[in-house]
C-alpha cells in the first residue's frame, strides 16, 4: 500500500527547531522523526511513500536527494573512500515521491493535491509524520478491511496525565480525576483510507473536521483503539522523552525484524 506522509506544517509548538527545519525533519537520535515513521511502515513491507511537502520543502528534498547512507550506518571504507561497504541491515528500498503541496494548505488540501498519486489504490495509508507507535499495523489494516468503512484512525490515550475538573455553574469543584482514568481517546495521526475518501473532501476542508463529520453522519468512520506505546513529538519535552528512549535502546516503534520479514515474504 502507498503511504501518504504530511510533511508541510509549520510546527509552531516546537518552534525552537521548526524555525530552521520542518517538524518531520527534527532529529530523534541520528535520524529525523520522519525516517523513524517511514521505517515503521517499511518493516511491514509498505515502502511506496508520497510526501506532501510545504514549509521548507527544500530541506526534505535535500535529505532524500543527497542522502549518504554510510554517514548513519556502520561501514567499511577502503581505497581511500572510493569503496564503501555497509555493515549490518541493508538500507531500506524506498520509493519516495516528493510533492510540494504549498506552505499554507491544511492536511485535507494536501491530500487532495496528491490524489493523482493514490487514485489507483483501493486502500492507502496516511500519517501526520510526527508521532511514533508500536501498534500492530497488519492487524489494524485487517480490522479496517473487514469493517467495510471508508476511513479509520488510531485512537490512543493522551500520553501526559492531566487532571480533569468537574465544575458546576457556580464554579464549585465537584470532583477531580486523572485523564488516564477518564476514558479519553484522541486521534493518534495514523490513518487507513479508502479512495472514496476523496468524495468527502471539498475545497478548503481540513481532513479531520468537515470530511470526518460527513463520514460520521454516514457511519463510515471508525477508530482502532490502541492501549500500547504511542508518542507524538509536539513539544521539546516530547522530543527529549523520545531521545532518552533511543539512548536507552528502548525503541518500541521499531517492529521485530523477524515478524516484518515474515510479512514481506
Amino acid at each position: 500500500m502507498k503511504v501518504v506522509l504530511f510533511c508541510g506544517g509549520l510546527g509552531t509548538r516546537i518552534r525552537e527547531y521548526s524555525e530552521a527545519i520542518p517538524k518531520p525533519m527534527i532529529p530523534i537520535g541520528q535520524q529525523p522523526i520522519l525516517w523513524h515513521v517511514m521505517q515503521y511502515y517499511s518493516r511491514y513491507a509498505h515502502r511506496d511513500f508520497v510526501l506532501c511537502l510545504g514549509y521548507k520543502a527544500n530541506v526534505v528534498k535535500d535529505y532524500f536527494l543527497n542522502n549518504r547512507q554510510a554517514a548513519n550506518s556502520d561501514c567499511t571504507v577502503s581505497h581511500f573512500g572510493k569503496k564503501i561497504e555497509l555493515l549490518g541491515e541493508a538500507p531500506p528500498d524506498w520509493s519516495v515521491s516528493l510533492v510540494d503541496t504549498g506552505i499554507w494548505r491544511n492536511i485535507g488540501q494536501r491530500l487532495l493535491a496528491v490524489r493523482h498519486l493514490v487514485q489507483d489504490e483501493e486502500i492507502f495509508l496516511a500519517n501526520y509524520s510526527d508521532g511514533l507507535t508500536d501498534a500492530p499495523l497488519p492487524e489494524m489494516i485487517d480490522h479496517f478491511k473487514r469493517s467495510g468503512k471508508i476511513a479509520c484512525f488510531i485512537a490512543v490515550h493522551p500520553p501526559i496525565t492531566f487532571h480533569l475538573a468537574d465544575i458546576d455553574e457556580n464554579g464549585l469543584v465537584r470532583g477531580m480525576s486523572a485523564s488516564q482514568d477518564s476514558g479519553i481517546w484522541i486521534n493518534g495521526g495514523y490513518f487507513i483510507l479508502r479512495k472514496e475518501i476523496f468524495d468527502y473532501i471539498e475545497e478548503g476542508d481540513e481532513l479531520v473536521v468537515q470530511p470526518f463529520k460527513r463520514l460520521m453522519e454516514r457511519g463510515q468512520l471508525m477508530a482502532y483503539r490502541y492501549e500500547g506505546f504511542w508518542r507524538a513529538m509536539d513539544t521539546l519535552r516530547d522530543r527529549q522523552v523520545l531521545e532518552e528512549m533511543i539512548e536507552r535502546g528502548d525503541t518500541p516503534w521499531q517492529p521485530n525484524q523477524n515478524v516484518a520479514a515474515a510479512i514481506s515474504a
